[in-house]
């Protein structure tokens, strides 16, 4: 049996590059919204075989800054979609935004097009650290974010928290995530500000909080979280009342998914249990104009497949069923246990006979952890 499939959509395009900020994104005052859809659904079509007859479960419709394209264009979009792929009666499509004004204008048109779960940008509800971090919304924008979205009715709304800010303390970190709690919303993705290669901050270093500090944080968010009936149920997902994100569940529980738009990336089962990975063309031009938009393909090699599943699987609580590291992978489970066993040895991991899951040690040195799976 192939794995569940979902979809990924990249729209690349925000009103300002944040200086942290990593990904395939491009400022733009005017985006090319029907040119860019039509060069969107002409790379689905193409693509339309790699489903093998599977229907999209999950839809993630990420950027840059989705929201900034009008409710008409994801409408069209959506549409357009559904027409080259079947989709699951109880799709979830999540759209990625940002708390700016005219985009949460946009919030209820983006319901009426199918969206159904929002995950919005606040960062953060501090002005200074909002300013430090080169957003283009303040802190009254993002508490009118939140409650425009509950009020367009989507059924789960997400908010990106960071902490680790630059200047931030252990005190101003548990102020603005008690602001994130008392807002409403039934998932947090709170995780701490890191400095990635080419970005402005990696040529330009602010002052981050000490790693003591950033330990405090942490442990006192968690229990935060806790005491506000929020389940960990990732390394940085935190949901209550079972509004767990099931794109992503499906990516950390190493199922397949198509990757549509510029920069995206796909993960492919086929029938006799091959593992692909591909991207399709990196720069917005150049992906519209390209007739064929995949940029690389490769299979994973069976040496490669163990690391791979590892990366995904072990930054979830629940860890991984023995049977679903054999079903993803096609390997028994014997090509893996001498590592499993010497990492439970060490108190990393622990195993049941049934299920493998990182202990609360092994979270905190969970990249320690994949590198032991991972080929040499």
């Amino acid at each position: 049996m192939p794995p569940p499939l979902g979809l990924y959509v990249h729209l690349p395009w925000c009103e300002r590059k944040c200086p942290y900020c990593d990904f395939n994104s491009h400022e733009a005052a005017d985006i090319p919204e029907r040119e860019y859809v039509a060069a969107l659904l002409r790379d689905l079509e193409a693509d339309t075989a790699l489903a093998d007859g599977r229907s999209i479960g999950t839809v993630f419709i990420g950027g840059g800054t989705p929201s900034l394209f009008s409710a008409a264009a994801i409408d069209e979009l959506l549409c357009g979609l559904r027409t080259c792929v079947p989709f699951d009666d109880d799709v979830e499509i999540t759209l990625e935004a940002n708390p700016g004004s005219a985009e949460a204008e946009k919030f209820a048109g983006f319901t009426e097009a199918g969206v159904n779960r929002l995950s919005i940008g606040i960062q953060s509800f501090d002005d200074a650290c909002l300013d430090a971090l080169g957003r283009v919304h303040d802190r009254a924008q993002a508490f009118a974010a939140v409650q425009c979205a509950l009020d367009a009715g989507f059924d789960s709304v997400n908010l990106d928290l960071m902490h680790g800010l630059p200047g931030q303390s252990a005190l101003a970190a548990a102020s603005d995530l008690r602001e994130a709690l008392d807002c409403g919303a039934a998932h947090l993705s709170w995780y701490q500000l890191t400095i990635e290669p080419n970005t402005v901050f990696h040529k330009r270093p602010p002052p981050l909080p000490a790693e003591d500090e950033l330990a405090d944080i942490q442990a006192h968010g968690e229990s935060l979280l806790q005491g506000a009936g929020f389940t960990q149920y990732e390394v940085s997902a935190y949901s209550r009342g079972g509004a767990q994100c099931r794109h992503n569940l499906n990516y950390w529980r190493f199922g397949d998914y198509l990757g549509i738009g510029a920069g995206a990336h796909g993960k492919i089962t086929d029938g006799s249990g091959r593992v692909t990975r591909y991207a399709k063309t990196r720069l917005p031009a150049d992906y519209m104009k390209a007739q064929d938009k995949t940029a690389n393909r490769r299979d994973v090699g069976t040496a490669e497949l163990p690391g791979e599943f590892m990366l995904n699987a072990l930054r979830l609580n629940e860890g991984f069923a023995l049977s679903l590291f054999t079903r993803r992978t096609g390997l028994d489970y014997a090509a893996v246990q001498p590592t499993v066993d010497s990492l439970c040895e060490r108190g990393l991991l622990e195993a049941d006979g049934e299920r493998v899951r990182t202990t609360a040690l092994g979270r905190r040195f969970l990249d320690s952890v994949v590198a032991e799976f991972m080929a040499e």
